[in-house]
């Protein structure tokens, strides 16, 4: 008897500490995700807030709920055409990405292709080693692609670390499907885009999302080899406007304390509401591709590194 009220009380308190331990981990978790999410949360709420009623700063509520901020930043010149072109260029260099390493990894996998190995193992290699710049300027120039649209897609079109990952995930896919479709007399292209392709949707969406997320946010390029100003991508036009945001911001402190008073009584675009709406515009964008392919990405990844 005694014995089963001692098993009894050490049962209560192991669930008493596993309720602890759960409620704890359960305030971490929520504490860390606040620590997250605050930050871009606090640059929405200043970006939709009034110019002149946020130079004290803003706590959890936007103060004078205004859209003023994007208004300005779109009437800006230039800056839709560059949206223009950076959405182009996520869109077009994502799915060529798409189609050209998948493609390439599907080949290597194939015991006719020659030499094989030395080519998987030669694309590897290339991880380890970067030429430099100025022989990839030299490079550029001589295909004809400096201020050309295409510099902005060609150079991405084949990544090893993706190959890697689709080569992989198409390794570990049953080889009988294969076997089945070409004993019926499907060619090995018409296996790749009628099982191969279908079946490696998660890998896919997982290097969907890295493409993209590159595409978006590379701007680079456009400084190193694009000076034709019909082919600014959104990035870069925003990076000049961050830099001379900066030259303003510093104007401003060498005001007086009436002409910031006068200032703030008017609704201007100030330097920190150019930095906290340029923020969320080149941020909202992959923020909203992103949880459409949430349910791929880890699975991808991790059936992507099964094997070596």
């Amino acid at each position: 008897m005694y014995k089963g009220v001692q098993e009894m009380d050490v049962v209560q308190r192991s669930k008493l500490s596993d309720r602890c331990f759960t409620a704890m981990n359960y305030f971490l978790l929520i504490l860390f995700t606040i620590l997250c999410i605050y930050p871009f949360y606090y640059v929405f709420i200043f970006s939709i807030s009034d110019p002149a009623k946020v130079v004290s700063g803003v706590t959890w509520f936007p103060k004078g709920l205004t859209l003023y901020n994007y208004i300005s930043i779109f009437k800006i010149e230039g800056i839709v055409r560059a949206f223009m072109n950076s959405t182009i260029r996520t869109v077009v260099g994502t799915l060529i990405t798409l189609f050209c390493c998948s493609i390439f990894a599907y080949t290597v996998t194939k015991n006719q292709t020659y030499f094989r190995k030395f080519i998987y193992r030669f694309v590897i290699l290339t991880m380890f080693f970067n030429p430099g710049l100025i022989p990839i300027y030299l490079t550029m120039k001589s295909y004809g692609l400096i201020n050309s649209f295409w510099i902005y897609i060609l150079p991405f079109a084949m990544s090893a670390y993706f190959v890697i990952l689709l080569k992989t995930f198409i390794e570990q896919l049953p080889i009988s499907l294969e076997e089945a479709a070409l004993i019926d007399g499907a060619g090995y292209f018409t296996v790749f885009a009628k099982i191969i392709f279908p079946l490696s949707q998660p890998i896919l969406a997982t290097i969907a999302v890295f493409s993209a997320v590159n595409q978006w946010n590379s701007w680079f390029d456009n400084y190193l080899y694009v000076s034709n100003p019909k082919l600014q991508t959104l990035q870069y036009l925003l990076y000049q406007y961050l830099t001379e945001s900066q030259r303003i911001a510093d104007s401003i402190k060498n005001m007086n304390t009436q002409q910031m008073l006068d200032a703030a009584n008017q609704m201007v675009l100030t330097p920190e509401g150019v930095r906290m709406t340029i923020t969320m515009i080149a941020v909202i964008p992959i923020i909203l591709v992103y949880p459409m392919m949430q349910r791929y990405f880890v699975k991808g990844i991790m059936m992507g590194a099964v094997k070596g």
